[in-house]
């Protein structure tokens, strides 16, 4: 589909619009807002980067937050990802040679937790991710995935638009 800018413009102020009353979260509730951001800093300890931006692409492409998606494509372009591999995200199971074992395990262990009302996390997903990270990396594995989905959330219940990264 082919948008012209009068129709960027108008879809941007709808937007924008959309989120016009919305609480500034981190404002309105700073001591969860922080309590946050620390949980997401110790469930990221001991990973490796890129992975964390995988799990956080793929929890954003399924919970359609196009906001933590924006911001994580392009953390993980300044970190060195290449574009292949981010294109590849969304449909990482038909294209697994972009992909490591690990990364592999800990996509499928996103998709299931993010989806766990479709059905749980199975014990095949589940003895995958544990048989490729040890114990303390598969609880960080797992932490990371829950922030994300914790962000989204937030991220889409406070109307955030995408390309307004306010992080400093």
């Amino acid at each position: 589909m082919v948008m012209t800018t009068n129709a960027i413009t108008t879809a941007n102020t709808r937007s924008h619009a959309h989120s016009a009353g919305r609480i500034d979260f981190a404002k309105a509730a700073p001591k969860v807002f922080r309590s946050l951001i620390g949980f997401d800093a110790a469930a990221r300890e001991g990973l490796d980067p890129a992975l964390v931006e995988l799990i956080q692409i793929r929890a954003s492409h399924l919970n359609r937050c196009a906001y933590c998606l924006h911001m994580h494509t392009n953390d993980a372009r300044k970190a060195g990802e290449s574009e292949d591999r981010l294109h590849m995200v969304a449909v990482w199971r038909e294209a697994r040679h972009f992909f490591s074992a690990r990364e592999c395990a800990a996509l499928a262990l996103t998709e299931a937790v993010t989806l766990v009302a479709d059905g749980g996390v199975s014990d095949d997903v589940y003895a995958e991710a544990a048989a490729q990270f040890d114990e303390q990396e598969l609880a960080h594995v797992l932490s990371l995935i829950l922030t994300i989905n914790t962000w989204n959330r937030i991220a889409l219940s406070t109307g955030k638009v995408a390309g307004t990264d306010e992080r400093k």
